[in-house]
């Protein structure tokens, strides 16, 4: 199934070097996704005004926002995980509406890069975990309120990863393949309306990605009073 452009979503241009193979349409679509990020950021930041207006509004608005989610979950030791939390946001919804440009596919519609996130976060929030409260009290916590409940507990570590990216995976690979089907059998009205709702989908599963790395997060800042 060819979106425009002449690539097939669902298959990638592989390369092969030491052992390893690499999605090389799902790597210069990344860093495509990063390279306008930075430029949204510097377009934004360039001409800083007391009263914002256009694009630097616009941003401002986000990271409001995300500040003050991040804030109301992680209380004051979340402010240093912001500049993660923002760039990732940023990140997923400039990645997401990609794949809605002809001859572009988004990079979350790759199990790779949606998994690696997630990866990335479970890492963090166990390093932070261990950071907050000690090596023995983080394991420790694992084996409560029972010891037989490290199982559901290991269970539950193990799940988080998985349903975070192949949520986001799903969603949009789902999206960028329904658009081109109606684009086949109903071109023009419904495609567009579509397209449109595609948008909002995007920026939503970004939103949700990010919420749910809030709310891992925020669990290994907790004090255990809390």
């Amino acid at each position: 199934m060819e979106h425009g452009g002449g690539h097939e979503i669902g298959s990638h241009k592989l390369a092969h070097f030491a052992g390893l193979t690499f999605n090389l349409d799902t790597l210069t679509m990344t860093w495509i996704t990063m390279a306008i990020v930075i430029l949204l950021a510097v377009v934004a930041t360039r001409r800083i005004e007391l009263r914002p207006r256009g694009w630097q509004n616009f941003l401002e608005m986000a990271v409001v926002a995300l500040l003050e989610q991040v804030e109301a979950n992680m209380g004051a030791k979340g402010k240093k995980m912001a500049p993660l939390i923002i760039t990732l946001f940023l990140f997923l919804a400039v990645g997401n509406e990609l794949g809605l440009i002809p001859g572009f596919t988004s990079p979350t519609n790759d199990i790779n890069t949606t998994l690696g996130l997630a990866l990335m976060i479970v890492i963090i929030v166990h390093v932070l975990g261990v950071k907050n409260k000690g090596l023995i009290r983080y394991v420790k916590h694992f084996f409560e309120p029972y010891v037989p409940f490290v199982i559901i507990n290991i269970i539950e570590e193990v799940a988080k990863p998985i349903t975070l990216s192949f949520r986001l995976f799903g969603n949009i690979l789902a999206g960028e393949i329904l658009l081109l089907v109606l684009g086949m059998l109903v071109p023009y009205v419904v495609p567009t309306l579509w397209l449109a709702f595609s948008v909002f989908v995007g920026i939503v599963q970004a939103f949700i990605f990010t919420m749910l790395s809030i709310s891992y997060l925020s669990n290994s800042l907790q004090d255990d009073h809390h």
